[in-house]
């Protein structure tokens, strides 16, 4: 397929938003690629996959879908989907959560927040998730994590995308917030793998890099 003629939806995980994906999109749409980055914290993991679907069903066509971190859990539940991008992310099956598969290291950050929910602590946040990134660009992406509620990471997905369409799994070996060799046991569930030294979060560290795979699985589909 010719990379201008599908979109990208890109999916973001806990506690952040869709503007944490905008160095890639930047990048994907300077390639020409049709990039959309919706916000999470619908309330559930059913709500944050009902709010992807409708930018899936939005698409002209059936577009690739990279979901990051609990992201994967999102895309898993979706309809409409031409390939599945999986960026260090949870791989789940309909009996599963984000919290049953394990490997969340980045608990160690984490906070409770005063008004429910949990917040990522910014004075740990670019250890557990932006090590890679440059100073200036680890402060930007701090300053957008937001406070998350609760439950999201215990939903369970309705179906498994994964299980009907092509899939690509991108593990990060240096990945502080969720555990490599989780991640690589999950990838065996996806129809390819790459494996990156990146920390969580390469499409703020690396975005050229991502987009690099994502405009090969492109030409792939």
């Amino acid at each position: 397929m010719n990379s201008g003629e599908a979109a990208v939806v890109l999916v973001h995980g806990l506690w952040h938003q869709g503007a944490h994906m905008s160095l890639l999109a930047a990048e994907l749409r300077r390639r020409g690629v049709d990039t959309h980055a919706p916000t999470l914290h619908r309330g559930s993991l059913d709500a944050d996959t009902a709010a992807v679907q409708a930018v899936v069903d939005a698409c002209p066509s059936p577009p690739l879908v990279l979901g990051h971190s609990y992201g994967g859990a999102v895309i898993t539940g979706l309809t409409g989907v031409r390939s599945l991008v999986y960026l260090a992310a949870f791989v789940p099956s309909t009996d599963e959560s984000c919290a049953s598969l394990g490997g969340a290291l980045v608990n160690d950050a984490m906070r409770r927040d005063p008004g429910g929910g949990t917040f990522i602590d910014p004075r740990l946040a670019r250890a557990a998730l932006y090590v890679d990134a440059d100073t200036r660009t680890a402060d930007w992406a701090v300053d957008l994590l937001i406070a998350q509620a609760p439950g999201h990471g215990r939903g369970v997905p309705r179906r498994a995308a994964w299980e009907e369409v092509r899939s690509h799994y991108v593990v990060c070996s240096r990945d502080r917030a969720v555990d490599p060799d989780v991640q690589r046991a999950l990838s065996r569930r996806c129809t390819d793998t790459t494996e990156m030294a990146a920390d969580h979060s390469p499409y703020i560290s690396r975005p050229e890099a991502v987009a690099d795979i994502v405009m090969s699985e492109l030409a792939a589909i």
